[in-house]
């Protein structure tokens, strides 16, 4: 049975006012590799089935996986229950009007082993000139295409094809380790020679080791590290706990300044090469997300616009509560500085004496009100000396918040894609520049390596 006709069959089953189904159809293919030989591969495939059964404004959610034809009705039913047996949701709503996105008949789009093809040879030309410089490479690629089908009562028919991929490349010498990573759509778009280049040269400034104590450094962060510490303030970018005072965004509200500088971050589901669903998709409702919203066209938004809060996460029911316009939230995040930013090479070459960070790892909330994170760097922090790079320094835990960081960004780079370390595995669509902090605060040293 095809998604397609799964929610159309899950539709005329249907016995309560209305109904949304989503149909997803997943396939993903990985490569692992470790000490410079490929250690496995695998394929996958899976289906999930989610049915939404109003009735009277109240709701029931009930999602399975691999349902087949003579399941739909026990699906159906176990939905219609729970909406029956449940109170009127507070987010109630009229179902988005119908509409028509994407091929609704083809069948679903499939990624397998061969959308390495071209990367994989790439990648053993790296494993030997590694192997010959006495060098380890680790790390894995996986892709994912995922076919979401979205249908409901009110005559939404709605198709989403979306590839995900991600490498992450590790290598180690002996004395010290450098990563870096990539998201991607294909693998066709890689660069492999020129990450091996990368992590050759990284390796190579940690022949000279120099041990620092906690402090507050000036400090380039690099993309990577930008990208993980934005996703978390967008994350926690809702409209009603601000409007509730439960987070940061209660004491910056829309039109408040974070920033002297003019920085946008935004985000665009038809942003080239991290195109993302151009609708919403909500298989429960939340306080970011309601059930009701599913369809809702999703169009580029602004969170940050000239250095100012722009807009925050909203649902229909929080823009009732807040006043201000819908403005869901979307699968991709962007920020950029003043056209023209410099090259990360440039601003090491501006730099007198600080520090170069490769990536974030392990962060954590400290406290809501303020956005205070904690975590710690990784795979690399370098001192940069009048404008060069002349040493690897030991590693930190650092204590920051994005918003009060921002307030501090002294200079900002050239905007591109990037992927998040810490939260690849939840988010991978990213552009963002180098961010030069003058007192970025390294609370302590850390152990880890």
């Amino acid at each position: 049975m095809r998604p397609q006709e799964a929610v159309e069959r899950v539709l005329d089953l249907s016995t309560t006012g209305d109904c949304v189904v989503i149909a997803e159809e997943s396939s993903a293919a990985n490569l692992r590799w470790a000490g410079n030989t490929l250690t496995t591969n695998g394929v996958n495939r899976s289906r999930r089935l989610t049915v939404i059964a109003v009735q009277d404004g109240a709701v029931g959610v009930v999602s399975r996986a691999g349902v087949d034809a003579e399941g739909l009705p026990d699906l159906v039913k176990a939905a219609e229950e729970q909406a029956r047996g449940a109170e009127p949701a507070e987010d109630a709503a009229p179902l988005v009007a119908g509409g028509t996105a994407g091929d609704w008949d083809a069948e679903p789009s499939l990624t397998d082993i061969s959308v390495f093809s071209s990367f994989a040879p790439a990648l053993g030309e790296q494993f030997e000139a590694a192997e010959a410089a006495g060098r380890r490479l680790y790390g894995f690629a996986h892709h994912e295409l995922t076919s979401t089908y979205l249908g409901s009562s009110s005559g939404l028919r709605l198709r989403h094809d979306q590839p995900t991929g991600k490498l992450e490349l590790n290598a180690k010498d002996g004395r010290s380790s450098a990563w870096t990573g990539s998201g991607t759509r294909d693998f066709t778009d890689l660069d492999v020679p020129g990450l091996g280049a990368e992590l050759e040269r990284r390796l190579s400034w940690g022949r000279r080791r120099v041990d620092l104590p906690a402090g507050r450094y000036e400090t380039l962060l690099p993309p990577s590290a930008v990208s993980d510490l934005m996703i978390y303030l967008y994350w926690t970018a809702g409209a009603r706990d601000a409007h509730e005072g439960r987070t940061v965004f209660s004491s910056h509200p829309v039109g408040s300044r974070l920033s002297p500088l003019p920085l946008r971050l935004y985000s665009d589901p038809h942003a080239p090469g991290l195109e993302c669903p151009p609708f919403v998709v909500a298989h429960a409702s939340g306080r970011d997300a309601s059930v009701f919203d599913n369809g809702l066209e999703l169009s580029a938004t602004d969170w940050i616009s000239d250095g100012k809060v722009a807009a925050l996460t909203q649902t229909r029911h929080s823009a009732g509560l807040t006043g201000r316009p819908v403005t869901p939230s979307v699968d991709n995040l962007l920020m950029e500085g003043a056209p023209g930013g410099p090259t990360l090479e440039e601003m090491v070459a501006c730099t007198g004496r600080g520090l170069l960070l490769t990536c974030l790892w392990y962060i954590r909330e400290v406290d809501p009100q303020s956005l205070l994170l904690t975590g710690l760097t990784r795979d690399g922090v370098y001192l940069v000396e009048n404008g060069e790079i002349t040493g690897e320094v030991n590693n930190f835990r650092f204590n920051e918040s994005p918003v009060d960081l921002l307030s501090r960004v002294t200079e900002t780079g050239r905007t591109e894609r990037t992927l998040p370390r810490e939260w690849s595995d939840y988010f991978t669509r990213a552009a963002m520049p180098t961010l030069r902090v003058p007192d970025y605060n390294m609370s302590t040293v850390s152990q880890a390596s």
